[in-house]
């Protein structure tokens, strides 16, 4: 399987995918666009199949190898979102599952990859650990790890994202992506470098795990110490090696970072203001337009992926 990833790949994912997703709105936020003098539209994948962009790319991963014939034991490391999207996706081709996480992954998630029947094994630190005990096992078993990011069968299914964007809104100028691996943001890179190459794109990240911001800093993939962060989907460190760094060195044009109250407030603002429920990931991107971390978009036409709703009730509740 090769791992560059094209337009054509981003259009065959979505073809494959069609039946078991769901194509999200993009609706436009009053709030966001008086605070910031632009024209502000939400995707709102916190309304997909589990609450999550990911089944995107969990299920054309999974979908790619049943064409195939082959169906092993997926393997995957996931904060939460990425190891429920994929316990749907191989429930759906009949494969099993396992998947590693946190032990400190939301509830919500965690209850969720258990009901999909996927093995669940959420006794690590941090993600870091999650993932190198998920490489390990699948290697030692044959099972088939999935990356939650650099994976370019998840990379294609996340650029479908910006298919449906486009199709919507045809004038979008500037589109603002959450950044935790990168996969999502390096598949809407490739998607918008075939249709839209004009389009400026911009990658958000949370001050307590600025893994890409650090990387293009030092020019290349540098360990960092990632502190906790109500965007839990967004932390840890990238992988040695992985591909997204490329992906986004090409097609990323700007990274910034948001602090924590940030993120906190936009997940309030986003519930009173647009009636929306995102997580902390989702949030990250309304933070960054809502505290000026974007200039030059006054009277432009912004997308914001808004990337999940799986927030646990006791932290939305601390939050509103």
């Amino acid at each position: 399987m090769t791992s560059t990833v094209s337009i054509i790949a981003v259009l065959e994912a979505r073809r494959r995918i069609a039946p078991h997703v769901r194509r999200t709105p993009l609706v436009r936020s009053a709030w966001l666009s008086r605070a910031t003098g632009a024209d502000v539209w939400l995707k709102l994948e916190s309304q997909q199949r589990t609450n999550a962009f990911k089944v995107r790319g969990g299920f054309n991963a999974a979908l790619r190898l049943a064409e195939s014939g082959e169906r092993p034991t997926l393997v995957t490391a996931s904060a939460g979102n990425h190891g429920w999207a994929l316990a749907e996706a191989a429930a759906a081709t009949g494969m099993s599952c396992v998947v590693f996480t946190p032990s400190d992954a939301p509830r919500t998630k965690l209850d969720a990859i258990e009901a999909a029947g996927a093995r669940l094994d959420a006794s690590y630190r941090n993600y870091d650990a999650a993932e190198s005990a998920a490489k390990d096992y699948a290697a030692s078993t044959g099972g088939c790890f999935i990356s939650p990011y650099t994976h370019p069968d998840v990379i294609a299914g996340g650029g479908t994202v910006a298919l449906e964007m486009l199709e919507d809104q045809p004038r979008l100028d500037v589109v603002v992506v959450p950044m935790g691996g990168g996969g999502l943001i390096s598949g809407i890179g490739v998607a918008l470098s075939g249709i839209a190459p004009g389009c400026r794109l911009i990658g958000v990240e949370a001050e307590a795990s600025e893994a890409f911001g650090t990387a293009r800093r030092h020019g290349r993939i540098t360990g960092i110490d990632p502190q906790p962060t109500i965007a839990d989907g967004l932390g840890g460190n990238l992988e040695p090696g992985a591909v997204t760094f490329d992906y986004v060195q090409r097609h990323v044009q700007e990274i910034v970072a948001v602090a924590e109250p940030s993120i906190v407030g936009a997940i309030g603002d986003l519930a009173g203001f647009d009636h929306q429920i995102a997580e902390g990931a989702a949030a990250v991107g309304p933070a960054a337009l809502a505290s000026g971390r974007i200039p030059d978009i006054a009277g432009k036409t912004v997308g914001v992926v808004l990337t999940g709703a799986n927030i646990d009730r006791a932290r939305l509740k601390a939050c509103l």
